[in-house]
């Protein structure tokens, strides 16, 4: 054996995980989540069309973006499949918000972050005015395909 093969262990931790997995679509569900355009989605309604003269039952799928909440549909035959995002939610406890909007975030094992965003609209507001009342807050944070976003957030009772 040679060892003319390189192998990169940078990243080993994730274990060749991917941003995303194949669903046939007739497994989808309502509430789930799709990829559609590129885009991660939450599945917000679904209907199937009977199998034509030629051809599958197609799905209809309307969903809605996780981080824009901007609405996508997409057609797709039942047989076929369609990318499924890997989201993960997380809690963090807000630590400080720049003067640019940014977060200092801290998990619970004490790893901080500080390349979130407050987010825009009355969420954000909502954050802003409880924090400067100087309440403690946790924040949650949803990822999938190399983006993160602060969905939610409430009070730290401890």
């Amino acid at each position: 054996m040679s060892d003319e093969h390189e192998f990169n262990i940078e990243g080993a931790g994730d274990a060749g995980a991917s941003d995303t997995f194949p669903m046939q679509c007739s497994a989808l569900r309502k509430n789930g989540h799709v990829v559609i355009k590129g885009r991660p989605c939450k599945i917000v309604d679904m209907s199937t069309s009977k199998t034509g003269k030629h051809g599958h039952a197609k799905v209809h799928i309307v969903a809605l973006d996780i981080f824009t909440g901007k609405k996508l549909e997409d057609l797709s035959p039942s047989t076929h499949n369609m990318d499924v995002p890997v989201v993960k939610r997380s809690e963090w406890q807000l630590i400080d918000i720049s003067d640019d909007g940014f977060l200092t975030l801290m998990d619970k094992d004490n790893n901080q972050k500080e390349d979130v965003k407050l987010p825009e609209g009355d969420l954000g507001a909502r954050i802003k005015e409880n924090w400067d009342a100087q309440k403690d807050l946790l924040v949650t944070l949803l990822a999938a395909m190399g983006e993160e976003a602060v969905v939610d957030f409430k009070e730290d009772n401890k």
